[in-house]
C-alpha cells in the first residue's frame, strides 16, 4: 500500500507533506518559485511558508519532508480551524459529469456537513440540494481534498470528502441562492483538457473519477 502524503492548496498553490524518500515522487525542482525544504520540527517555519504564499503570488508549490509525517501534519493541522464538507462526482446514464459555474469558476456540488451528519449523507443532501436532483445513488468514496482560505482574519482548513455518484434524473434545478448561474452536463474527459477556469482542487477530482 502507497504511504500517506498530503497535498493542500493554499491559496491555489499546491502544499505537499511528505516523507523524504516521497519528495522525488511529487517530481518539484526547486528554485525561485518552488521550494523544498527539511521541516525543522517547529511550527514557526509553516508559518513562515504561509505567509510567503499570502504575499507572493509567484510561488508555484512547497514541499515539506518530514521523517514523522504525522507530526509534521499535526503540526499543520494545528495553524488552521478544521472544516468538514462532502460533495459529488456525478455521472448521469452517458456517464457525463454534472458541473455548474458559481463565482467565476466551473465548479462541482459541494457544502459543509452538519453537526450529527456523516460525509455521506452530507454529499448527497448538498448534491439534491444544489442541482435539484431527487435520485442519487451514492458510491465509494473517491478521495478527499484540502484546500485553505481566510475568513474573519482567521485560516481555515478545509477538508472536502468526494463521492462517486450516479442518477438517472434529467431535470437541473440551480440552487441560485448559492450563487450558481449555469448548470450543466459535460463530458468529462474532454471538458477537463480545454476548461481552464476550474478551481485545482477540483481539477484533483475529475483526474481521480476519470481513473476509477
Amino acid at each position: 500500500m502507497e504511504q500517506q502524503k498530503y497535498k493542500i492548496y493554499v491559496n491555489g498553490t499546491p502544499v505537499f507533506l511528505v516523507t523524504p524518500d516521497q519528495v522525488s515522487k511529487i517530481a518539484v525542482q526547486p528554485d525561485k518559485n518552488n521550494f523544498v525544504a527539511r521541516y525543522t520540527g517547529k511550527k514557526k517555519m509553516i508559518k513562515q511558508y504561509l505567509d510567503l504564499l499570502d504575499k507572493n503570488k509567484a510561488v508555484q508549490s512547497v514541499v515539506l519532508f518530514f521523517d514523522d509525517l504525522d507530526l509534521l501534519w499535526a503540526d499543520f493541522m494545528s495553524c488552521f480551524l478544521l472544516v468538514e464538507a462532502a460533495g459529488g462526482y456525478v455521472q448521469n446514464e452517458t456517464d457525463q459529469l454534472l458541473v455548474f459555474f458559481r463565482r467565476g469558476f466551473w465548479d462541482m456540488p459541494k457544502g459543509k456537513i452538519d453537526l450529527g451528519e456523516t460525509p455521506e449523507l452530507a454529499a448527497v443532501r448538498e448534491v439534491q440540494e444544489e442541482t435539484g436532483l431527487v435520485n442519487v445513488a451514492l458510491g465509494d468514496l473517491l478521495l478527499i481534498t484540502w484546500h485553505t482560505y481566510e475568513q474573519k482574519g482567521e485560516r481555515i482548513l478545509k477538508k472536502t470528502w468526494w463521492y462517486d455518484m450516479k442518477t438517472s434524473d434529467h431535470q437541473l434545478v440551480p440552487q441560485t441562492e448559492e450563487g450558481i448561474v449555469e448548470i450543466c452536463w459535460v463530458e468529462p474527459t474532454s471538458w477537463i483538457q480545454t476548461e481552464k477556469v476550474l478551481h485545482a482542487s477540483i481539477r484533483d477530482v475529475i483526474e481521480a473519477g476519470l481513473k476509477k
